[in-house]
């Protein structure tokens, strides 16, 4: 139950809602069996037509969202780095926990049937677009077109061992496969959000969190939010909730000449280009797992160990990750080994190359997306209150 002052605290503020949301932790040998997922497609004069960068596997915040008449509940990931909401609608097996979407059942279903297709790393995820009622908390939108998926193999086990049903993009219009209007410009269209922002609470440890539509958490952020402007991903669109970097240090020495960085509620791990990894697993003493696929993307390090803090430079404000931070526990490996919460991806030109502040950031700091101002804001976050998931 979330503490009393977080509810006198509602009272005087402006009017939002929160979704809950599940944290599932995955063990190494979970995460190092599954494929790091990037899609880029281009149009012909080599730009990026869709950016979608997404990384489930290390540690999955689901909540859940309704589709269709009576509503079927179904878990969807949250994801800052995609622009469309998906949902498999094949039943699952005897033993899977999965849930799904099933238009017969629905009185507000409208067939579309146009082919629905997004490339993962490890390979298609597809299915069919359709038309029905969705709901976000209690904001209600009519005849909303997201795509039913019957193939999820691109992500592998990642969704056979997940918690989630679907992904509910959250980032901006101009990623959106085939063009489909985003779930979140259909929330903001609908006029029912106090204001048109939403803000991540992650829970840490296995903890619940929450995701605010409509406003800010009081209850688990203090002080003055200091907003960046989000630029363009690529020239002429906005795709990421991506924003100036001014630097990455460590020890008070730069790691990375990138000054692009975008906050990404689908990635779990910092990610950075594969030359700074270097650089940061020797800062940290970090040590690659193993030189043997698929153990050569994951680094351990020492849990009790000191460790130096990273620093990023956005909008002039440094925002620290302590150690205790950027190391997570993995219950399956010695009690002294943790991972360290930072992988390398190398993402092209001209969309890339980026630094990707994931959940791992986001726990850390309070996040407030906001899209009728196209910024983002930073706040100092408390980790006291409580979540009821």
């Amino acid at each position: 139950m979330v503490k009393s002052v977080f509810a006198s605290c509602v009272m005087a503020a402006a009017a939002f809602e929160t979704i809950p949301l599940a944290h599932k932790p995955l063990d190494l040998k979970a995460r190092a069996t599954m494929e790091r997922s990037v899609k880029l497609t281009y149009h012909e004069d080599g730009t990026p037509s869709s950016i979608v960068i997404n990384d489930f596997q290390d540690a999955q915040y689901y909540g859940s969202i309704q589709i269709g008449t009576p509503a079927q509940s179904v878990n969807v990931i949250y994801d800052t780095g995609s622009s469309n909401l998906w949902s498999s609608n094949k039943k699952p097996g005897l033993f899977s926990t999965h849930k799904y979407y099933d238009h017969d059942k629905s009185t507000t279903y409208v067939a579309n049937g146009t082919k629905f297709s997004i490339m993962y790393g490890s390979g298609p995820v597809s299915g069919f677009y359709s038309s029905d009622t969705i709901a976000l908390g209690a904001n209600k939108i009519p005849d909303y077109t997201f795509a039913e998926v019957d193939d999820t193999s691109g992500l592998g086990p990642a969704f056979a061992i997940g918690k989630f049903d679907g992904i509910c993009g959250m980032g901006w219009d101009d990623i959106s496969v085939d063009g489909v209007v985003t779930p979140l410009r259909a929330l903001a269209k609908s006029g029912q959000l106090e204001a048109n922002v939403f803000a991540f609470y992650l829970g840490s440890n296995g903890a619940a969190g929450e995701l605010v539509l409509g406003g800010v958490n009081p209850a688990h952020y203090s002080g003055d939010f200091t907003y960046v402007p989000v630029q363009q991903s690529v020239p002429g669109k906005y795709g990421y909730w991506e924003v100036k970097l001014d630097d990455f240090q460590i020890g008070g020495e730069s790691v990375t000449s990138t000054q692009k960085v975008i906050v990404d509620s689908g990635t779990s791990l910092l990610a950075v280009p594969s030359a700074a990894m270097k650089t940061i697993a020797q800062k940290t003493g970090a040590h690659v797992v193993s030189i043997i696929p698929p153990l050569n993307r994951e680094y351990m390090i020492d849990c009790s160990s000191d460790g130096p803090d990273m620093d990023f430079v956005i909008g002039g404000k440094t925002y620290a990750l302590k150690k205790q931070d950027y190391i997570i526990a993995d219950s399956t490996s010695n009690a002294d080994d943790c991972l360290l919460g930072v992988m390398g991806q190398d993402i092209p030109a001209p969309a890339g190359p980026l630094v990707i502040l994931g959940d791992v950031f986001m726990r850390a700091h309070y996040v407030k997306f906001d899209l009728d101002n196209k910024q983002l804001g930073f706040a100092q976050i408390n980790k006291g209150a409580e979540v009821q998931v």
